[in-house]
């Protein structure tokens, strides 16, 4: 038993688990925190701070494994202290399989069919989540404002780079405008994937931390999967799960130009976003682990920059903040 924790000691006690033996997950970029149950096939997920994504959490679950995907099942909740109890699923999560040696077009390809499942689900908008609206696209890239830019321009307030940045990404965004909005997890990458190898279909793709989901563009998620900032696919295997994805797209749901168009725009967003996330987990924060991932996220960035034809964002970044290209690795070395 974790001594220094009476609430989780009384949550357990409280639902049949006094002798458990509670044992502290890894933590991530968030405040979350886990603790597996060994030999109960549960674990605890502690979440005080955050009642809005506590909340989010257990009405998604429930969501989506109506929907047929699999998601942990919530067996009992304290909200006023922020504890769930959750179904466990185990250790194989897609990143310790692929660093086993697992066969990496097999699991890339079943997470794509689950996206595929959940973006043709009927019903599968019909939950409380946030719009992914464009000025949340925006917001997310004045991150990359204030903790990317005073690191190559200190001479610079970063609103003074801002304002046209933002001009620049909302006139770029305006594909996203108007379209039609899918269930999109936001976290949907290797690290919170699993392999549940006791079901079938897409129920074997087990999906974790899926509280932060929105309403917004289907490509946001595959963009997410298919442009990890943590590693780098086989070389073809992008285009071979993009293929299979628009594959899987109903018959005149929309041309496979625009979905494309709207992949590397997404792409291009995120990886901006992303370049500036890393310095601020690092700086505000306290988590430099992330900033080893710079040099791929700087690169991401460039080639997504140039498939969705943001030409003007480049001009803008190479007049405004010169070396940036190059600036990965004084992120990286601290």
């Amino acid at each position: 038993m974790t001594p220094d924790h009476p609430q989780l000691h009384a949550f357990l006690a409280r639902h049949g688990l006094e002798n458990a033996a509670p044992v502290a997950l890894p933590g991530d970029a968030s405040a979350r925190r886990y603790y597996r149950l060994p030999g109960a096939g549960l674990l605890v997920m502690e979440d005080p701070k955050d009642p809005v994504g506590f909340a989010a959490f257990i009405r998604l679950s429930a969501h989506l494994r109506a929907l047929g995907l699999s998601a942990p099942e919530v067996l009992a909740k304290d909200t006023a202290q922020g504890l769930a109890l959750i179904e466990d699923f185990g250790t194989t999560t897609y990143g310790a399989l692929l660093g086993a040696d697992a066969d990496e077009t097999a699991l890339y390809a079943l997470a794509v069919d689950a996206l595929a499942h959940l973006h043709g689900a009927q019903g599968a908008t019909a939950v409380a989540v946030p719009d992914y609206s464009l000025d949340t696209f925006l917001d997310e890239l004045t991150i990359f404002s204030d903790w990317f830019v005073p690191a190559l321009r200190p001479d610079m307030p970063p609103a003074d780079f801002d304002a046209p940045w933002r001009a620049l990404w909302r006139q770029a965004l305006g594909p996203l405008e108007g379209r039609p909005h899918t269930l999109v997890l936001r976290d949907f990458h290797i690290d919170n994937l699993m392999l549940l190898k006791d079901r079938t279909g897409v129920a074997r793709c087990g999906l974790l931390d899926f509280q932060d989901a929105v309403a917004g563009p289907a490509e946001y998620d595959l963009v997410s999967l298919l442009q990890d900032a943590r590693r780098d696919l086989a070389p073809g295997l992008e285009a071979l799960m993009l293929k299979r994805y628009l594959a899987a797209v109903p018959a005149g749901t929309d041309d496979r130009a625009g979905i494309l168009h709207r992949y590397h725009l997404l792409g291009a967003q995120r990886h901006t976003r992303i370049a500036g996330l890393f310095p601020r987990l690092d700086r505000r924060d306290g988590k430099p682990g992330y900033l080893r991932f710079m040099p791929r996220v700087m690169g991401q960035m460039q080639t997504a920059l140039r498939a969705a034809g943001l030409t003007g964002i480049e001009d803008y970044l190479d007049t405004t903040l010169p070396g940036w290209r190059a600036a990965a690795g004084r992120f990286a070395t601290g």
